[in-house]
């Protein structure tokens, strides 16, 4: 059975070219369910033996365990290995369809006000290269719409400067899919203080790459962002630089790297942008995804009915006639 997981995560990493994160993901998830089987006994660990009864036994050793979106991840993960066997004629139909999926809640994207975003994108002091790197950071999370993986995967060639006018090419969007992003003024004007800073890191790190080898010393100097030891950003530092500067423009603590993607795609949304138009810049696949941002603007105007109509508020006086 893991031979057939081993293929299965090949085929996820070549043809359906999934990122190390979702492959991380998947691998954790089939093997703990794996694991799972073996402690059962019976039936045998072979595809031939797995069935409808084996996986809800795992789902339900879940339950009051983790939350109901990761039992749909995992079921996810188990359905999709079910039907490459099935494609490969190992199982002759997915044991795993007759399994439903757990009704999960769907809250709303975390979007602070628009002012919130402007403080926290000029909390960062650009007087330092760290500080400099911090502003460009979270004016390209905000401003171009980027998820946090994007943007640490940014190279120097990826920035196409015209004139006024400052491009992003993502190359490694989700499933290996490209797109440009335009960059405001003031994320461009954040960008080009960042590179003219960008020297002093990446010589403090000179020293530490070349004892890592040549690779990770060219990685470094193709990276857009970098750390204070020179080499490439990561996604947890990412995470890290927002949380630092969220306290200053009193931003609570659910809102993530993602919260500057969903506020950029909802403040455009409020001012009249086209949803299609939204969907293109922040590169989803479906305009279902991007619709969700709708609803938050809904709950927005709603907001505002409650609090500037008339007839919205209990207070109205009764008529003679009641009296």
């Amino acid at each position: 059975m893991r031979q057939w997981v081993e293929r299965f995560l090949e085929d996820l990493a070549g043809e359906k070219r999934c990122s190390p994160h979702t492959l991380r993901a998947y691998r954790h998830d089939i093997e703990e369910f794996l694991q799972h089987w073996t402690d059962l006994a019976s039936p045998p660990v072979t595809p031939e033996h797995l069935d409808t009864l084996v996986i809800r036994s795992y789902l339900a050793s879940l339950s009051g365990r983790v939350s109901p979106s990761s039992v749909g991840r995992r079921l996810s993960a188990i359905r999709s290995l079910c039907r490459y066997l099935v494609r490969w004629e190992v199982l002759d139909q997915n044991p795993a369809r007759l399994v439903t999926m757990p009704r999960r809640p769907k809250p709303l994207p975390v979007a602070p006000e628009a002012g919130a975003m402007e403080q926290l994108v000029e909390a960062p002091r650009p007087d330092t290269a760290l500080g400099a790197r911090d502003r460009a950071l979270l004016e390209v999370l905000y401003g171009a719409g980027l998820r946090r993986s994007e943007a640490v995967a940014l190279d120097l060639q990826d920035i196409e400067n015209d004139k006024d006018r400052m491009t992003i090419h993502v190359r490694h969007g989700k499933r290996g899919k490209q797109r440009f992003a335009p960059l405001g003024a003031a994320g461009a004007r954040a960008l080009c203080a960042y590179l003219a800073l960008r020297p002093t890191l990446l010589k403090k790190g000179r020293g530490q790459n070349q004892s890592h080898g040549n690779e990770a010393e060219s990685d470094a100097t193709r990276a857009l962002f970098l750390n204070f030891r020179g080499g490439r950003l990561s996604g947890r530092s990412v995470a890290r630089v927002v949380a630092r500067h969220r306290s200053a423009a009193g931003i609570g603590p659910d809102a993530g790297p993602h919260a500057l993607r969903h506020s950029c795609a909802t403040h455009m949304l409020d001012s009249g942008a086209d949803l299609r138009a939204i969907q293109e810049l922040l590169g989803h696949a479906s305009l279902s995804t991007t619709q969700r941002y709708t609803h938050v603007s809904v709950s927005r105007l709603l907001q505002v009915y409650d609090d500037a109509h008339p007839r919205a508020r209990a207070r109205t006086r009764p008529r003679k006639k009641d009296r």
